[in-house]
């Protein structure tokens, strides 16, 4: 059990409204993440499910039961939160129990739920411990292990990673993923960090303003971008995007730059568009390159290099190479691309059919 619908669900603070007709169904068993900027209503969105806020509008329902009128505590889902919310005078074990020992749940019970999730979490030499003794690390396991005693219908993960370190929250992200493999819990997680949402999610859900941009796959999403939102958001670097014009014939005009002849490209006739490829599609070509630049910074970081150029005509451009190219600043370069890797949209930013 653990499927999420929500129907129109809608939320406004006076004349403000930042959740704008939110229709969207989390599947049981799913890792579903809630991805977009700040203020686009992923954190009040998670809030609508738990039952932390009431939506103005709209309907919520859990395994088709509509909850959209009750409380938190009725709805058998747990959160985990960012600043953990750990009892500071309560040991490892009396946090976790805390909950079970509060709802009547036998001893025996309790105990049997406390070592299950802290062997599944490696946390059984921490038991005794106090929440001050523990590491960031630490005390997000213990965050999460007094959710997973519990046994909700669904787990909700508000940014549980945002206050670690970088090392940390990569390991972490690993431990979140086999975890919920282990138990095959319905989870929605909050992030703000795309690269976490493209590493955990079994889908993402990509919010902007209120209103949900695209629900897809992670590579699908990575590699089929409805609308150029989406296509600069999803992708680290992000995705080169430049301003052009549809001549005709296969031809795209890039702005004050070069004419690119895109023969296999189902383009329009004429026309504003936007052409965009990621970084990592662009390689160094020889002198017949379609794309002339000129080096302004180099990231040599070992393995790649991010190289940061301007075409000829001022538009910016990113290219990941592999390696470390011997390339200094004001280098010219020329660079190609296989038309397959473009992304071309039309003057309403939406992906254009067939492209």
């Amino acid at each position: 059990m653990g499927r999420i619908a929500l129907h129109d669900i809608r939320k406004a603070y006076g004349a403000v409204e930042v959740l704008k007709g939110i229709d969207l169904t989390i599947e049981e068993g799913e890792l579903a993440v809630f991805v977009g900027p700040s203020g686009c209503g992923k954190s009040t969105l998670l809030r609508m499910i738990a039952g932390l806020d009431r939506p103005s509008s709209g309907r919520i329902e859990i395994d088709g039961r509509n909850v959209t009128a009750v409380g938190a505590a009725d709805r058998g889902l747990a959160m985990v939160f960012q600043s953990y919310a750990l009892y500071p005078h309560m040991t490892v074990r009396q946090n976790m129990a805390f909950g079970m020992e509060n709802a009547k749940m036998p001893r025996a019970e309790i105990n049997a739920r406390l070592d299950e999730a802290a062997r599944m979490l490696e946390i059984e030499p921490l038991l005794g411990r106090r929440p001050g003794q523990l590491s960031g690390g630490q005390r997000q396991r213990v965050a999460i292990g007094r959710a997973i005693v519990r046994r909700p219908t669904a787990f909700l993960l508000d940014e549980p990673l945002s206050n670690l370190d970088a090392e940390l929250r990569v390991s972490m992200r690993a431990e979140l993923s086999a975890l919920h493999g282990r138990l095959g819990a319905t989870m929605i997680h909050v992030t703000h960090d795309q690269v976490e949402a493209m590493t955990m999610a079994d889908r993402i859900i990509v919010l902007r303003a209120g209103k949900v941009e695209q629900v897809e796959t992670p590579l699908n999403l990575y590699n089929r971008p409805a609308n150029l939102f989406v296509a600069g958001f999803i992708g680290a670097p992000g995705m080169n995007l430049w301003s052009a014009t549809a001549a005709g014939a296969g031809v795209v005009r890039l702005s004050g730059g070069p004419d690119l002849h895109l023969p296999d490209l189902p383009l329009p006739a004429a026309g504003s568009v936007t052409l965009g490829i990621r970084p990592q599609h662009l390689r160094l070509a020889p002198s017949d390159g379609p794309l002339t630049a000129r080096v302004t910074l180099i990231e040599a970081l070992g393995a790649e290099s991010v190289v940061h150029a301007e075409l000829d005509g001022g538009a910016r451009l990113l290219a990941v190479l592999p390696g470390q190219p011997d390339l200094g600043k004001g280098a010219p370069i020329r660079l190609g691309f296989d038309t397959g890797n473009l992304h071309v949209f039309d003057a309403e930013g939406q992906r254009l059919p067939g492209v």
